[in-house]
C-alpha cells in the first residue's frame, strides 16, 4: 500500500486510445513497459490528463487492471475524482482489489471555505474508506479551488489515510517550504509530497523539500534523472538537464492543447500508437506538430534520448 515514504517519480500516464475510441490495450502496454524501463517508482492513472471523465465505470476499472498487472511491482495511483460519492467508492474499492496501492482525490471546483474543503474531505474518506491509502490533489490552476498550507494541515491530521500531497500549486515553491515548516515545528504530520504542473518547476521544487514528482511529460526519463540528479546533491547537473528540456516541457503545458502534444511525442517515441484522444479533445494543426518537432530536434543537441525520432 501506499506509505508515507514514497518518493521519486510516479508518471502521470495518458490513456492511449486508437483513432476510433476504443483503448489501445497494445499501446497501454508498451507505455507501462516505457516506465518500468525508465525506472519509474510508481504510475498514476487515471488521473486529469488521462481523460478519465471520458471512461466509463467498467472502462476504467479494466484499463487499471490491466495497467497494475502489466507492471504488479509498482505501486499504482488511481484517480477517483467524482461528482458523487457513490462512483467514488465504487472505484476506489475496485481498483484497491485489483491491486492499486492507493487513490487520488480532487476537490470538486464548488468548494470556495477552507472549511467546505476540509469537510469534503472528510465526507469522501468516509464514503471510501478509511482503510485505503489516499492522495490530496492541490491543482488550482484548474479546479479553482485554494488550499492554503493550513487547510492542508487540517486535512492531513483530520485524516489519518492521507499519506500524500499531489502539489500543483502555481506558484507553488513557497507553499512546498511553508508546509515543511509546519513538519519542523511539529504542527503537521509527514506526508510525501510529489509535485505536477508537468515538471515545469521541479528544479526548485526538489531543493525546497518535494519527495519527487508526480507528473505527466512526454520524456518521464528526464524528471526520473533529475529527481536522483537532486536527492544527489548534483545541483548543476540537474538543472542542465532540465534546462535542456524546458522549452519542450513548456510548449507542452499549454492550456487545452498539452496533452495533444504529449500523445503527438509519445506516439513519435514509439510509445503510443496514436496520438487520438477521446471525443471531445483538441488535436494539433501542422502548424503545431511542426513546432514541435522543431523543439525535438533542439533537445536532440543535449538529450540523446530525443535524437532517435527528432
Amino acid at each position: 500500500m501506499l506509505s508515507i515514504d514514497a518518493s521519486g517519480v510516479f508518471p502521470i500516464a495518458p490513456t492511449p486510445f486508437l483513432p476510433d475510441g476504443r483503448i489501445d490495450d497494445a499501446s497501454t502496454d508498451r507505455m507501462i513497459d516505457h516506465y518500468v524501463a525508465a525506472g519509474a517508482d510508481g504510475v498514476t492513472i487515471l488521473g486529469i490528463m488521462g481523460e478519465a471523465p471520458k471512461l466509463d465505470h467498467e472502462e476504467a476499472i479494466a484499463f487499471a487492471s490491466r495497467c497494475i498487472a502489466r507492471a504488479p511491482k509498482l505501486p499504482f495511483i488511481v484517480g477517483v475524482s467524482s461528482p458523487g460519492f457513490a462512483a467514488m467508492r465504487s472505484l476506489a474499492r475496485a481498483a484497491i482489489a485489483k491491486g492499486a496501492a492507493g487513490v487520488m482525490i480532487a476537490p470538486p471546483s464548488s468548494l470556495r471555505t477552507d472549511d467546505q474543503i476540509v469537510g469534503y474531505y472528510a465526507q469522501a474518506i468516509e464514503a471510501i474508506g478509511a482503510d485505503i491509502p489516499f492522495v490530496i490533489q492541490d491543482y488550482p490552476l484548474t479546479l479553482s479551488v485554494i488550499m492554503t498550507p493550513n487547510v492542508i494541515r487540517r486535512v492531513i491530521t483530520d485524516n489519518p489515510s492521507c499519506v500524500m500531497l499531489k502539489h500543483e500549486d502555481w506558484p507553488g515553491l513557497e507553499k512546498i517550504s511553508a508546509l515543511r515548516a509546519l513538519e519542523k515545528e511539529g504542527k503537521l504530520r509527514r506526508v510525501s509530497i510529489l509535485t505536477g504542473n508537468g515538471g515545469l518547476f521541479l528544479d526548485f521544487e526538489m531543493e525546497r523539500g518535494a519527495d519527487g514528482a508526480m507528473t505527466g511529460y512526454a520524456f518521464p526519463e528526464m524528471l526520473i534523472d533529475v529527481v536522483g540528479l537532486s536527492k544527489k546533491g548534483e545541483r548543476d547537473a540537474a538543472h542542465d538537464l532540465f534546462d535542456a528540456h524546458l522549452p519542450l516541457a513548456r510548449y507542452e503545458q499549454q492550456q487545452g492543447v498539452g496533452l495533444a502534444v504529449r500523445k503527438y511525442v509519445m506516439m513519435k517515441r514509439g510509445i503510443l500508437g496514436s496520438d487520438a484522444q477521446r471525443k471531445p479533445g483538441a488535436g494539433l494543426t501542422a502548424t503545431a506538430k511542426a513546432e514541435v518537432d522543431y523543439l525535438l530536434r533542439r533537445l536532440a543537441q543535449h538529450d540523446e534520448r530525443a535524437a532517435r525520432f527528432a
